[in-house]
């Protein structure tokens, strides 16, 4: 599994990072998106050590967030996206900016907790329980129970181990793969709601990987929303269980940044 798992991540990567880094700079001068688009980041694990692609260092992610701020963005909670997106009476400012964290790597209570504490940014973590309390780079329940209660962190579902879905569909029988899918949705949220006794409604779709038979099986899963991995901004005509992100690396320098913004004005012309 892990094998596949560094495979998906690194096609990810390459299509993600090919299609912002594709860009000018006179394409990107003066870019932004329009005022209802709202950016999803997601980021995986955080260290000064960077042994891969998707740890990003303090400094780093430090820069990135100053880069928004300063170009007019505002940290917002993804609950209030999910609200605004349904059509619900409250308003995002401006710029609106979500940060997100697949996977509980322990590095969130570590590393990027201390750096957001004094700040109370909201961030949403996006967990598979499987790892929680039992694989060393992961945290704890005792650590999400504090994050939990710290007022800044909800915590949600990505599935119990964070399958393949494409490669369960291809090597079960029909019947067989849809009770894996249900398993893996039911017996997360449940988990996440029994030891933290808050409710899980969103779901973050390993590997990026969703269609329409996943997001009806989420859905009778008692999943409201989900989140994916295309580079896009989130539009009110967004699908709602398929909400897209921008995933965040230790390589997204300026001229990344800014052809991220380029890309999500793009995207709403």
């Amino acid at each position: 599994m892990k094998g596949v798992r560094r495979g998906a991540r690194r096609y990810v990567l390459a299509l993600l990072v090919t299609g912002l880094m594709g860009l000018t700079h006179a394409d990107i001068a003066n870019a932004g998106p329009a005022q209802h688009d709202v950016l999803i980041l997601v980021y995986h694990r955080f260290a000064e050590r960077v042994t891969d692609s998707m740890t990003v260092r303090p400094d780093t992610f430090r820069s990135q967030l100053r880069y928004f701020e300063d170009n007019g963005y505002r940290v917002v909670p993804l609950s209030d996206v999910i609200a605004w997106h349904a059509g619900g009476p409250d308003k995002l400012p401006p710029r609106a900016l979500v940060l997100s964290v697949d996977d509980g790597h322990r590095s969130v209570y570590e590393v990027l907790w201390p750096m957001l504490k004094a700040r109370a940014v909201p961030v949403t973590l996006f967990i598979y329980p499987s790892a929680i309390s039992n694989a060393s780079y992961a945290m704890t329940w005792d650590q999400l129970r504090v994050l939990a209660q710290s007022g800044t962190f909800d915590i949600e579902s990505h599935t119990v181990w964070h399958p393949n879905f494409k490669t369960e569909r291809a090597r079960l029988s029909p019947d067989a793969y849809r009770r894996f899918v249900h398993d893996q949705f039911r017996r997360s949220r449940e988990r996440i709601e029994g030891e933290l006794h808050r409710p899980v409604r969103l779901l973050a779709w390993p590997f990026g990987i969703y269609d329409t038979e996943l997001e009806a099986m989420a859905r009778d899963e008692g999943y409201t929303n989900g989140l994916s991995l295309d580079a896009q901004p989130v539009t009110p005509r967004s699908n709602a269980m398929a909400l897209p992100r921008y995933l965040m690396t230790q390589h997204c320098d300026t001229s990344c940044l800014r052809g991220m913004l380029r890309n999500a004005q793009a995207h709403h012309d």
